[in-house]
């Protein structure tokens, strides 16, 4: 069937009054052109060498619809089994520049999601219409592979549950249900009109980055438009609150946050939680962006330095329907200062009351001025001419061993991760590099003699990236330290951005390996020594990706090894496991941990008012009972309410806020288990390679 009787045929199946009808998109030829070009380049140029065939055809139909329509709540299965007809001809069509079908099926997107915001509004702006919240009913949250409504009285009784959700979940937040109708009505609204606004530029991108993200989900089509506001989130980054944005879903959602930005230094914003409402000032009214692109939200979130700006966000760990929290932010510039490496020095007793001194130094990303390298200032920043300073003020301590804290730490300059090894091993390759056409490079080395030779432990997390990984990688390969905390991103690819007839293909060219022929995608570091991570894997990380690129090796490149750490590791994991066994900090970390999957797990919620109620206060109260435990233990003053969690005790006011926002975080090993017991795995690192008063810094 030719597109123009697909789209016939759909018309005639479920037909719309005129007035109610969208006029198709137009595709220009230079979407043809531009459609032909990208994938020609990926075939020729893309790191993953697939067929374009009718298997990839069936693929992109299948990624379209789940990226169009996530919840499976807009289509009908008759509009699917209609596109299904077609399933075998995207290949061919992208190929010859053909984009009818698919623009076919954006249309009809358009009109169904636009059909079913009239309705819904109208439901809400009737006056008679009663919403129960008495009776017992659900809301099945998890529809990744629900079935499509069947018949259109199946999708009003799916949508009659989710705005009966979303009316609850507002009621819920202490706002009246007329109060609760008008927020909807907004939203839906706005949704609706910027359904009206899309043109064929949001058509084609929509078609474009569902063929490319089969590649990988690095690989993107940077529309003119779009390219401006990918540049202006980036923006945002350095100039803001701090933190990379992206559309999933019908929300915006925190990739992760920058460090020692207005954001991270806050506090309580992070990485997958869902901003739901944006406001200005500390009263100002929140504005709900649910449905919202981007870039509008980014716009509501810019703004000048030292005004402060309020995001309404569903936290990362929590189910739909949950309730939301209100987090104050004071934008302001990341001073990349405050982002410089930085040491602490905190002591350690073993079990024969022998005293370590340790030494921390924390790496929040891997910087470099190349401007001022590029004009060869002899006083340029960069991590690794930190670190090499800070290794000799602690020589000057006389530390027994040196942390290196990577947590959070999303990666930076290539070139910066491999010259940081360099202060750790002698001679030999840091990172293989595995081009396209099968080419490895190993021109990434260490070319001195190791600067400090002493017992290191790396600290690693979930937000560990990229050339973090690199580093710990190689410290792992070459047994040179032992590796603590989660498993890391899993971040092992390298793009490129190629210019195109409109707009620019970021794509993926190149993958990185360690030198033990591990790449680093997909699986990443995965540490020496597990310690509990509140980051949800399934949340965030490569893994987490559809089509990410697969964890695969290849041949090992020589190299040394600094310490027998088979030998060492079982006496060291015994040890640690003793400790947090009985360590009032881990236990209550674990049992949060239980609390928040078996929350944030469910697969239907209610919605009824008094159970969702009853479900929030039972949760709160088994929060602070362990809270507490903890507390008791360590001799603490106990809390009395959940909310005193969160504010420590304190009235929330705007000292609190200007005091966070001003204030760069600190190392405080006496607040953070997680370093202190990196600390103790050191300290035993030490003692079993007796090497105690022996770590000697070279090279000054």
């Amino acid at each position: 069937m030719k597109a123009g009787a697909l789209c016939l045929a759909l018309a005639a199946a479920f037909p719309f009054a005129a007035a109610d009808e969208l006029a198709p998109l137009e595709i220009t030829d230079q979407q043809r052109k531009t459609t032909a070009e990208i994938v020609s380049s990926l075939h020729k140029h893309h790191y993953r060498d697939q067929n374009i065939d009718d298997a990839l055809s069936k693929k992109f139909l299948e990624n379209y619809l789940d990226n169009l329509d996530p919840s499976r709540s807009y289509f009908l299965k008759a509009d699917i089994d209609e596109f299904y007809k077609h399933q075998d001809k995207f290949d061919d069509d992208f190929q010859k520049g053909e984009l009818k079908t698919s623009f076919v099926i954006f249309d009809r997107y358009r009109e169904r999601i636009s059909t079913r915001l009239e309705s819904i509004i109208a439901q809400l702006e009737d006056e008679q219409r009663q919403y129960n919240f008495d009776q017992d009913d659900h809301l099945n949250v998890d529809r990744e592979a629900a079935p499509w409504p069947a018949t259109a009285a199946e999708a009003d009784e799916l949508w009659r549950k989710r705005t009966k959700a979303d009316l609850l979940n507002l009621v819920l937040a202490d706002k009246t249900i007329d109060e609760a109708r008008k927020v909807l009505i907004k939203r839906f609204s706005n949704q609706l009109r910027r359904m009206s606004q899309q043109t064929g530029e949001d058509a084609f991108s929509a078609v474009i980055n569902a063929f490319t993200m089969l590649y990988d989900p690095h690989t993107n089509y940077l529309s003119p438009r779009t390219l401006e506001n990918f540049n202006i989130n980036m923006s945002l980054s350095l100039e803001g609150i701090g933190a990379m944005l992206q559309s999933e879903d019908e929300y915006t959602k925190v990739v992760r946050l920058i460090p020692a930005g207005p954001a991270d230094k806050q506090g309580q914003l992070k990485p997958a939680d869902r901003i739901v409402a944006v406001g200005q000032d500390k009263e100002g009214e929140l504005v709900d962006v649910v449905g919202w692109r981007l870039d509008e939200v980014v716009d509501l979130i810019r703004g000048k330095k030292d005004s402060v700006v309020r995001l309404e966000v569903l936290p990362s760990k929590a189910a739909a329907g949950s309730a939301t929290q209100v987090i104050n932010i004071k934008r302001d510039k990341v001073k990349l200062e405050e982002q410089a490496a930085q040491k602490a020095v905190f002591e350690l007793s073993d079990k024969d009351s022998n005293s370590y001194k340790l030494g921390v130094i924390d790496i929040p990303t891997f910087y470099m001025d190349f401007e001022a390298y590029r004009k060869r200032d002899p006083n340029y920043k960069s991590t690794t001419r930190d670190v090499f300073n800070l290794l000799g003020e602690l020589a000057a301590e006389n530390v027994d061993g040196i942390i290196i804290d990577l947590r959070n730490n999303g990666g930076g300059s290539l070139h910066e991760a491999t010259s940081l090894t360099d202060l750790f091993i002698d001679q030999g390759p840091v990172v293989q590099i595995r081009q396209t056409n099968q080419l490895i490079s190993r021109n990434y080395r260490s070319h001195s003699k190791a600067l400090f030779r002493g017992p290191i432990v790396i600290l690693i997390n979930r937000l560990s990236a990229s050339a973090s990984e690199i580093f710990a990688g190689a410290i792992q390969d070459y047994g040179r330290g032992i590796i603590v905390g989660s498993q890391s991103f899993g971040k092992g690819s390298v793009q490129s951005l190629q210019p195109l007839q409109s707009g620019q293909l970021k794509i993926t060219e190149s993958k990185f390996y360690r030198v033990s022929g591990d790449s680093t995608q997909h699986r990443g570091v995965v540490p020496d020594i597990a310690l509990p991570d509140m980051i949800d894997p399934d949340e965030v990380g490569e893994s987490s990706y559809d089509y990410a690129l697969p964890w695969d090796n290849i041949h090992e490149v020589k190299h040394d090894h600094y310490y027998d750490l088979a030998t060492l590791l079982p006496s060291i994991q015994k040890e640690h496991d003793e400790r947090v066994k009985s360590d009032p900090d881990f236990i209550f970390l674990n049992k949060q941990q239980v609390l928040i999957d078996q929350y944030s797990n469910r697969t239907r919620v209610s919605l009824n008012e008094k159970t969702r109620r009853q479900e929030k206060n039972d949760n709160e109260q088994k929060l602070l009972n362990i809270e507490n435990e903890r507390r008791k233990t360590r001799g603490l003053p106990l809390y009395k309410t959940y909310a005193e969690i969160s504010t420590d005790g304190k009235t929330e006011g705007d000292d609190e806020i200007e005091t966070a926002e001003a204030e760069p975080k600190k190392i405080d090993p006496a607040k953070d288990p997680l370093l202190t017991e990196a600390g103790y795995i050191l300290l035993d690192f030490i003692r079993g390679t007796n090497s105690k008063n022996d770590t000697k810094i070279a090279n000054f």
